[in-house]
C-alpha cells in the first residue's frame, strides 16, 4: 500500500472530526504484525516489535491508582470453567488483590455480598497462569463468586467504594432456535436433541451478558441479542461444534410502555464513498430510516447519521456492503423505544419451493434457472418444502428440481445442447437469516445451510396461510 497517503488521510479525518493540536500530534508507527516488525520511520530496517512497545510506554498514561489505596476492581468480561464456576476478567483500578483474600462484591443494583477469592489468574499474552497476588493496573481473572456480572466491582470490605456500573446495551432482536425436523434431520450433525441445544444455550448465557434465552416449549428456544450478527455468531459456533437446529426469522422485541406498543429504534452512523450515497439513502428510506445529519469526512467519503427502527436493519448489512462495493462502514447503537411504526418491511421476491424429495439434477436446474436465482447445485439433496431459489416474481412457485431428461433413441440437432448452469447463490448463515420471511426457517447443520418453509407439506401450508 501507500503508508504516507494513509497517514495523511487519518490526519485529514482527525481535522474533520475537530481534533485539537495535541491530538493532531499523534505518533506514527509502521508495523506488520504478521511479519513481526515495527519501525518509527519507513527507511528503518525491519527488525522487531520493540519500537511499538516503546511508543506505547512513552505515550499511553500509566494507571492512575495506587497499590496503597483500598481495593477497587471492575469486571469487564466473563468466562466459565466447569471446575471453578464463573470467572470474572477484571482490571484493578486501585489497591492489591491476593488469592484467598476476603473481599466484597458490589453489584450494579447496589447489593453487596462478601466472599473469598478462590482462584487468581494472571495473563501473559494469550497464556493464563495462576498467581498469588496482583496490583493496580493489572488485568486478572478471579473466581469465587457465582453471582458475578459484567460491570460489578470487587472492593475492600473495610472501605467499600464501588466503581460506576458499566452500561450494557439491552437486547433488541430475538430469534427462535428449534429442533431440526426436516427429512434430513440427524444425518449431518452430532447434537440434534432439544436437551443438547438447551445445554449449549445455557452455557452461552453464563458468559455472554448481552444475550438472554427462554424455553418456549416444544423444542423451541427464544434467544434475544443485540442485532442479528451477534445471534448468527452464536449459531455459527454451534454449527461448527456439531449442532443441528432450525432458526426462525429475527423479530424485534416489542415493549408496552404506558399502554402503547413500542419498538426499539437505533442510531445508525454510516461512512460511504460519495458515489454510493444516493443508493444507500434510497434503500434506508424504504426501511423507514430518518436522516439526521450528513457531513463530508474526507476527499471521497460522507458520514450520514440516521434514526431507524431496529427491524429496518434486519437484512440491511449485506445489502449495504453490495451497494458500497464493500467500502462502506456502518455502526449502530440502541437509541430508545418509540411507538410502533406502521407497515411491514418485506422482501420483494417469492421462493422457488421443491415439490419432490431426492437429489437435484443439472438438467432440471438448467430449466429452472430462468425462473430466478438458484440456491442449490446439481447432486444437492432436496426435499418437499425446501426452498431451492428465489423466484424472479413476488409469488412462491413450486418446482421439480429432480426431474431428469427423458431419453429417446431419436437424435436431433438442438435437443442435445450443452447444459450451462449459472453458479448458484450459496447462502451464508447471515444472508439466509436476513432473507427468510415469517413462514420460513433456516436449517443449520455442520455441513449445510438450507432454507425451507415452516410447514413442508403444501396442503398444510395453504391451510395455515388461510388462518393468518
Amino acid at each position: 500500500g501507500d503508508p504516507d497517503r494513509v497517514v495523511n488521510e487519518i490526519f485529514d479525518l482527525f481535522v474533520a472530526l475537530g481534533a485539537n493540536d495535541e491530538q493532531l500530534e499523534f505518533p506514527v508507527v509502521y508495523a506488520a504484525a504478521k511479519n513481526g516488525y515495527a519501525k518509527l520511520a519507513l527507511e528503518d530496517p525491519n527488525e522487531n516489535m520493540i519500537p511499538l512497545f516503546e511508543t506505547i510506554i512513552s505515550h499511553v498514561p500509566a494507571p492512575s491508582g495506587a497499590d496503597s489505596n483500598p481495593l477497587q476492581l471492575q469486571v469487564f468480561t466473563l468466562d466459565y470453567d466447569n471446575y471453578v464456576g464463573k470467572i470474572g476478567i477484571a482490571r484493578i483500578f486501585n489497591g492489591k488483590i491476593a488469592k484467598g483474600a476476603n473481599v466484597m462484591l458490589a453489584k450494579a443494583d447496589g447489593t453487596k455480598t462478601t466472599g473469598r477469592i478462590s482462584k487468581l489468574i494472571g495473563f501473559m499474552g494469550l497464556e493464563r497462569t495462576e498467581i498469588n497476588e496482583a496490583g493496580t493496573g493489572d488485568i486478572v481473572a478471579i473466581a469465587g463468586f457465582e453471582a458475578l456480572d459484567v460491570g460489578d466491582s470487587i472492593v475492600d470490605p473495610a472501605n467499600p467504594a464501588p466503581l460506576d456500573p458499566l452500561h450494557i446495551e439491552e437486547p433488541t432482536l430475538s430469534v427462535v432456535f428449534s429442533v431440526n425436523d426436516s427429512p434430513l434431520a440427524g444425518t449431518e450433525g452430532k447434537f440434534v436433541t432439544s436437551n443438547k441445544i438447551a445445554e449449549r444455550l445455557e452455557a452461552e448465557m453464563k458468559t455472554n451478558i448481552a444475550m438472554k434465552y427462554e424455553n418456549a416449549g416444544e423444542g423451541k428456544f427464544k434467544v434475544s441479542g443485540r442485532g442479528e450478527l451477534q445471534i448468527t455468531i452464536l449459531a455459527e459456533n454451534m454449527r461448527r461444534e456439531g449442532f443441528e437446529f432450525c432458526l426462525g426469522r429475527p423479530e424485534v422485541i416489542v415493549r408496552e410502555i404506558d399502554g402503547v406498543k413500542c419498538e426499539p429504534f437505533e442510531h445508525l452512523v454510516i461512512d460511504v464513498p460519495d458515489d454510493c450515497t444516493g443508493a444507500v439513502i434510497e434503500k434506508l428510506g424504504k426501511r423507514k430510516a430518518e436522516m439526521k445529519a450528513m457531513n463530508p469526512t474526507g476527499d471521497w467519503q460522507t458520514r450520514i447519521e440516521f434514526e431507524i427502527p431496529a427491524r429496518g436493519l434486519i437484512g440491511f448489512r449485506s445489502q449495504f456492503l453490495t451497494d458500497t462495493k464493500g467500502e462502506g462502514v456502518m455502526n449502530h447503537s440502541f437509541l430508545e423505544f418509540r411507538p410502533l411504526s406502521s407497515g411491514e418491511i418485506r422482501r420483494n421476491n417469492g421462493a422457488l419451493i421443491s415439490m419432490e424429495n431426492g437429489v437435484a439434477l443439472a438438467y432440471s436446474l438448467w430449466n429452472l434457472q430462468d425462473r430466478g436465482v438458484l440456491f442449490c447445485s446439481p447432486q444437492d439433496k432436496v426435499y418437499v418444502g425446501m426452498i431451492i431459489g428465489e423466484h424472479s416474481r413476488t409469488n412462491d412457485l413450486e418446482v421439480n428440481p429432480i426431474k431428469g431428461k427423458n431419453l429417446t433413441n431419436v437424435r436431433a440437432s438442438g435437443s442435445d445442447d450443452a447444459i450451462k448452469l449459472v453458479p448458484p447463490r450459496k447462502n451464508t448463515l447471515e444472508r439466509a437469516l436476513e432473507w427468510i420471511e415469517e413462514d420460513e426457517l433456516v436449517e443449520v447443520t455442520p455441513e449445510n445451510i438450507r432454507v425451507r418453509k415452516r410447514y413442508l407439506d403444501p396442503n398444510v401450508r395453504k391451510r395455515m396461510s388461510k388462518k393468518d
